[in-house]
């Protein structure tokens, strides 16, 4: 198939994801064309099957805010007529179905004219946030319901989805996935470990876009707590607009030393198997993705329970689940594993276990291909 996929391409789960299923695709063949206005983040070099087409908008001092769905649009019908694209799959509702959709008439209206499917994949904050808004609930709406396939990343968005939008066409679950050959506990994950922590102290993680939701500062609390209590590092890969404070609190907290910002990592299947837990204090998830990554890696997540997480995290066997906000919880999960080798690396083994049998790249892949050829059958 003749794939154009777009997404935003900055450091978040939905770029991610959407970055990740081309690059799954184009190994099995497939010809995948990005269409975004940069290069998706994940995209690291020259791939086969990969090709990318950025969208250039135009900045007229008529426009306070250029028209980057207009871009987007016309960008999609081009390249979908230039390569004669199968279908188009856009991740985040907001602006990109309704460019896709734009771009499907677009191409319907020409003299030998055609239609050209879109899926659209719901990702979290596109539903339970922006596409909330009344100013865009509305269009929102109507851009879902005119995708011509539309798919929800957990059981949690799509019933809020169907509640909230009162969406009438069939929205499918297919999960979040992770390579699990890439992402693993290799041999040199001790050897990278040594770089930040020395052999007595135990590593943990945090890995988010650092914005609120992400709640940032109480994963420097659970830290301060188990720090008390155990030697320890804390490694926080990602950027955004709390890092600031978190800094500022652990250096209140006196633990600053032990608190290593890494910035945004192109390669996380590197730096999350040098941790023995992963924190992920969300205020909300629709998945969780980054819990489901260190799983693989045979990082025990302690998360909270909120949206889609529960979905991935089963409490107390792949990891533990608390309250939003419950940082004596998290702290006291994080003290006593640490504190139990055997446990430990039962519970790092279980977790791994779990994203083979039920999200690894083998078992959703396939859920995507199949998803597109109903689509264009239909």
């Amino acid at each position: 198939m003749r794939i154009g996929i777009t997404c935003y391409p900055t450091y978040g789960g939905s770029g991610v994801v959407a970055t990740e299923l081309g690059l799954e695709l184009a190994q099995r063949g497939h010809q995948i064309h990005f269409i975004s206005y940069s290069q998706p983040i994940r995209l690291t070099g020259p791939q086969p099957n990969i090709h990318y087409h950025e969208v250039e908008v135009s900045r007229y001092p008529l426009f306070d805010y250029p028209p980057y769905d207009l871009a987007l649009a016309t960008r999609m019908a081009e390249v979908s007529e230039l390569y004669d694209l199968d279908l188009l799959h856009v991740h985040y509702a907001i602006p990109h179905s309704v460019s896709a959709m734009l771009a499907r008439q677009m191409l319907a209206a020409k003299p030998r004219g055609r239609r050209l499917p879109f899926v659209t994949t719901l990702h979290g904050t596109d539903i339970t946030l922006v596409g909330l808004d009344r100013s865009y609930l509305p269009i929102t709406r109507f851009s879902i319901e005119q995708s011509d396939g539309v798919t929800a990343i957990s059981q949690y968005l799509r019933e809020r989805t169907l509640r909230e939008f009162d969406i009438l066409n069939r929205i499918q679950v297919i999960y979040n996935f992770v390579n699990c050959d890439i992402y693993c506990r290799d041999k040199q994950a001790a050897e990278r470990r040594a770089e930040f922590a020395n052999a007595e102290e135990r590593v943990l993680v945090h890995l988010s876009n650092f914005r609120p939701v992400k709640r940032l500062l109480d994963v420097i609390e659970i830290f301060d707590r188990v720090h008390k209590k155990i030697p320890s590092k804390l490694l926080l890969i990602g950027d955004g607009p709390d890092r600031s404070q978190a800094e500022w609190l652990a250096v209140q907290k006196g633990i600053h030393d032990d608190v290593v910002f890494l910035g945004k990592q192109d390669r996380v299947n590197e730096k999350l198997p040098m941790a023995d837990i992963m924190l992920l204090p969300s205020q909300l998830e629709s998945f969780g993705l980054a819990a489901l990554e260190a799983m693989a890696c045979e990082v025990v997540p302690i998360a909270t329970r909120v949206g889609g997480v529960p979905e991935v995290v089963e409490h107390a066997k792949s990891g533990f689940l608390a309250d939003v906000g419950d940082v004596e919880t998290m702290a006291r999960y994080a003290t006593d594993l640490l504190s139990d080798d055997t446990r430990l690396r039962e519970m790092g083994k279980a977790a791994r276990e779990s994203a083979q049998s039920r999200f690894c790249t083998s078992t959703i892949i396939p859920q995507y291909e199949e998803f597109y050829r109903r689509v264009l059958g239909s």
